[in-house]
């Protein structure tokens, strides 16, 4: 298979863009820590470990070269969220981006959520290319002209000017979560969304700041029983009354809020049953989920967990090669990575990633997948990208890499899919690589 994209087996991706600094010592706080399409595909944006988002525009598509789709340029930049301190606890809270999470557009603004780990943000995306003049009462520099000078009326004005695209702060929504929030979900009503940390699930109304309903509740009286923490969650795209969460034991929980206020019991639940032959001191922590997605349509689920990804009744080996490795993983701590997962637009291929900058697709109707790789050196304009494999032991293939040769601290953990198009954004520490589908 050349590639795996919008349900045909033929598909072959090819490099577009690289966003980023070359340089090898990175910052940390320019570290990639979410990736997100809006709806149209028009905008993606990306948050990062110094609590900025940077949001990128797709160009219109070029009449002399109609085969080539447009390329992203940054549209606007600007700072989410500042570290803080929690001085009853005395803890520092992190300005990290955790998760971005577009609205549906509903006129000439765009709208987002962000959050880090206390604080959710609804922030205003929006356009100036006109500015008023002839004010009465002002200078043109703002300051207020004296009374008595005003000796005529004048009608202002709006002239021309330079575009400008400016981010303001609408909402905030704070002091609501005790633990850390790993989830930030819209709803379908466009009127409330979700925010999850470790034990507790928060439907919020996106006008009212000030309080919160709490919908999941997992925190035991007493914490020395707690066997398992919440993961993720995400409101069904159609059913405004559905939800899912997933948890550290492996399970996910589908809930209807118009069974009860407080969602403590589950409509159904989701488990992969452990194979006794691979139980080992590690089952725990790899059985862990990391991320949940429902499809496009609803229909269907993806979960991901540290060595696969659940969809559609059908489990996909990500890099089952790395169990043999676990113990390694566990000591470097990258067995704690958490990897997300993304479907394509039509619902027919899911993403995610790995190490070494790899990331694989699974396609669902053909029953096939594929490793990519977000290099540097496969950076020429338009250059395809070749399958890599992966060498488990004996002799190894010219095209395969050792699994001893793995980079496990370059890692893909967030990546994105264009909703409408074959164009992904995967993100490498601190640079986001854009591919699209090579077209004829």
């Amino acid at each position: 298979m050349a590639g795996a994209g919008g349900g045909t087996s033929d598909l072959q991706w090819c490099f577009s863009q690289v966003k980023g600094a070359i340089d090898d010592d990175i910052a940390e706080a320019d570290i990639i820590s979410t990736v997100e399409f809006n709806h149209s595909g028009e905008l993606l944006a990306t948050g990062d470990k110094g609590g900025r988002v940077v949001i990128f525009q797709q160009e219109p598509e070029s009449k002399n070269q109609p085969q080539c789709r447009g390329e992203y340029n940054v549209y606007s930049t600007f700072q989410s969220h500042e570290p803080e301190f929690d001085y009853l606890k005395s803890l520092e809270i992190e300005e990290k981006i955790n998760k971005i999470r577009w609205l549906p557009q509903k006129n000439a603004a765009q709208f987002l959520l962000s959050t880090n780990d206390k604080t959710i943000k609804l922030w205003k995306i929006s356009e100036r290319d006109k500015r008023p003049e002839g004010y009465n009462l002002k200078e043109e520099d703002g300051r207020y002209r004296d009374f008595n000078t005003v000796t005529t009326l004048r009608v202002p004005v709006f002239r021309p000017m330079d575009l400008m695209v400016e981010a303001s702060p609408r909402r905030v929504f704070a002091n609501a979560h005790t633990y850390h929030i790993n989830s930030i979900s819209v709803n379908s009503d466009c009127e409330t969304y979700l925010s999850a940390d470790d034990l507790r699930i928060n439907l919020w109304n996106l006008e009212i700041t000030d309080r919160s309903f709490n919908i999941v509740d997992i925190k035991p009286a007493n914490m020395e029983e707690l066997t398992e923490v919440i993961t993720a969650a995400e409101f069904h795209p159609n059913q405004c009354n559905t939800f899912v969460y997933s948890s550290s034991k492996g399970t996910i929980r589908l809930c209807d809020m118009r069974a009860s206020a407080l969602c403590d019991k589950h409509s159904k639940l989701f488990e992969e049953p452990e194979d006794p032959n691979n139980r080992s001191f590690f089952s725990e922590i790899i059985s862990s989920i990391s991320d949940v997605k429902f499809s496009h349509s609803g229909r269907y689920m993806m979960t991901r967990d540290y060595l696969t990804t659940y969809q559609v009744c059908n489990c996909c080996q990500v890099h089952e090669y790395l169990r043999s490795k676990l113990c390694s993983l566990y000591e470097n701590d990258c067995i704690f990575d958490k990897f997300e997962c993304c479907w394509n637009g039509n619902d027919s291929v899911v993403m995610t990633g790995s190490y070494n900058n790899f990331f694989r697709m699974f396609d669902r109707g053909y029953r096939q997948d594929i490793t990519l790789e977000a290099s540097r050196e496969n950076s020429k304009p338009r250059s395809i990208l070749k399958p890599r494999k992966v060498s488990t032991g004996g002799k190894r293939k010219k095209d395969e890499i050792s699994v001893d040769s793995l980079d496990f601290n370059k890692k893909i953990l967030h990546t994105a899919w264009h909703p409408l198009d074959n164009i992904i954004a995967v993100a490498t520490t601190n640079n986001l690589y854009i591919f699209q589908e090579k077209l004829n």
